[in-house]
């Protein structure tokens, strides 16, 4: 039998092919659903993927992007993910409801959320929002929103002591189109969005909710407990979080260089290059400084802040057991090449 040269380059692509199949094979699996679609705001976790980190702690992750329509707490609960990316009120709203979240790491130290309304309302201090109409994003994102009406004693159904509550898209349209007064954004996120489309600082009146102390953390690491019970999961977690943390690192360093990682990985081709390198600078205040561990006594003012609610509280009781240190503390052993 003839042996050409073709043959001989076939061959070595199959077995190179196999051998990176067996590579794959050999690394542990594990899934990550995101809270929301491909962008700047997750751009530490596709970091960590294409630079490899992942690959360095023998993990060969997953990274599913969500939607309008996807909620990490019921993925999770049906098998579709190891790791969710969550709020920590929709994950204590969850793990009251029988969806035992437990938060191993939150890369996200502060809070991007804000209400942004239209100065030509009139509003100017949270007093001005009774009677008017503010755009409120659900899916268990409503759940700060609502603890903050509760807080002023501003109720939620309307009237002229109260506020109609729009339900808002995942877009800035009922402000621009002067449906809502004010609308729900993220400093990283839709604000631009709504100056994009020619508003001027000038013409917007601000309320960032870490200023109004009603802030709770934001884009936090959840699995189930139950899974916690197992050490090789735990160990899994842990790696997950190292490299993770050091996606997080290097987007802080190479900024222009994650959000071009991040337009790779965007299949809807939806995102912009100048949008997405304003995200990723603006979601690094965010992370700057973290390492990972959630600070207690911030996740205690979460939960204060929801058991703030009235008598439609977001929970009604401080949970247990929904934060450990486990994962992050086994995470400063993980040895990153």
């Amino acid at each position: 039998m003839k042996t050409t040269f073709a043959t001989l380059a076939l061959s070595a692509t199959i077995a190179l092919g196999a051998g990176h199949s067996a590579l794959a094979q050999d690394m542990d699996q594990l899934t990550l659903q995101l809270k929301w679609v491909t962008q700047g705001q997750f751009a530490g976790y596709y970091v960590a993927k294409d630079k490899g980190f992942y690959e360095a702690v023998n993990l060969d992750v997953e990274i599913k992007p969500g939607g309008p329509d996807i909620a990490p707490p019921q993925v999770i609960a049906g098998g579709g993910a190891d790791v969710v990316v969550d709020w920590m009120p929709s994950a204590l709203a969850s793990r009251e409801k029988g969806v035992a979240l437990v938060n191993i790491a939150q890369p996200f130290k502060r809070s991007g959320m804000m209400l942004t309304c239209r100065k030509e309302t009139g509003i100017e201090s949270p007093d001005d929002f009774k009677g008017k109409t503010l755009g409120v994003w659900f899916f268990g994102n409503e759940y700060p929103f609502l603890a903050w009406m509760s807080k002023l004693g501003i109720p939620t159904e309307g009237g002229e002591e109260g506020v109609e509550v729009l339900k808002q898209g995942f877009n800035v349209d009922p402000l621009i189109q002067k449906q809502a007064d004010c609308i729900s954004t993220m400093t990283y996120n839709e604000y631009w969005q709504v100056i994009d489309a020619g508003y001027t600082e000038d013409d917007l009146v601000v309320f960032n909710y870490t200023d109004q102390g009603v802030a709770t953390l934001e884009d936090g690491l959840y699995v189930l407990e139950e899974d916690l019970a197992d050490p090789a999961m735990v160990d899994k977690y842990a790696r997950f979080v190292a490299a993770s943390m050091k996606g997080w690192e290097y987007a802080r360093g190479n900024p222009d260089e994650a959000a071009e990682i991040v337009l790779e990985n965007d299949a809807t081709g939806a995102q912009t290059e100048e949008h997405q390198k304003r995200m990723v600078g603006e979601i690094n205040k965010l992370t700057e400084g973290s390492d990972g561990t959630l600070d207690v006594a911030a996740a205690e003012s979460t939960v204060e802040t929801l058991l703030s609610g009235g008598s439609d509280p977001v929970i009604t009781k401080a949970p247990e057991g929904a934060w450990t240190d486990v994962v992050t503390e086994k995470a400063k052993e993980v040895e990153m090449k």
